[in-house]
């Protein structure tokens, strides 16, 4: 398998197409969603990462709220089949729609960053020989990215309360995805 290096998404542009079996049963198609105002897509790392534990648990208390602002969530992670079932049944993950299988090339689309693995973790689950990096990506409903982060390290995530306060003040102003401008920026003062 050949990785290609990080390519990052813009706001403002469409997002590629994602669909992944769900833990449980079922496939989730980005294609398919139809929420109100977002989507939003959160990456993590894999059943070997105690971070991701605590990350997601935070998440899954906080889906009625997202829902309540008109926001659609996924998890999803490289892991396979049976380390995802793991995941959302070690760290009682009760409502949270878990997607694995994320294919490597198609996590360099989306700009995420991929890890080797370096052996058993903290957690004492040893991590696989590739996985994704965290990442989260809000999309509005045609496609288009609205807010976009990836991270080389497990640390220091955008936090969900946070996000949530976001999306009010988003959400009632009609604010603008920023990061937009794709042109080359010439320095101040040159033509």
């Amino acid at each position: 398998m050949s990785i290609h290096p990080v390519s990052p998404l813009f706001p403002r542009q469409k997002v590629p197409d994602l669909a992944l079996p769900l833990v449980g049963g079922g496939t989730w198609r980005l294609s398919d969603q139809q929420p109100q105002n977002f989507t939003m897509v959160v990456v993590y790392r894999g059943l070997h990462c105690p971070i991701c534990a605590t990350y997601l648990r935070d998440l899954d208390g906080k889906l009625d709220d997202f829902a309540a602002r008109g926001v659609g969530v996924v998890a999803i992670t490289s892991d396979d089949a049976e380390r995802a079932a793991q995941a959302k049944e070690k760290w009682r993950l009760a409502k949270l729609p878990i997607g694995y299988g994320l294919d490597l090339d198609a996590a360099r689309r989306w700009g995420l960053y991929v890890s080797s693995g370096r052996g058993p973790t903290s957690a004492g689950v040893a991590e696989p020989a590739l996985f994704v990096e965290p990442g989260l990506f809000v999309i509005r409903p045609d496609g288009t990215l609205y807010f976009g982060t990836v991270q080389t390290m497990p640390f220091a995530r955008p936090h969900f309360a946070d996000i949530l306060g976001a999306l009010d003040f988003v959400i009632a102003k009609n604010y603008p995805a920023r990061g937009e401008v794709l042109d080359r920026i010439a320095p101040a003062g040159v033509a």
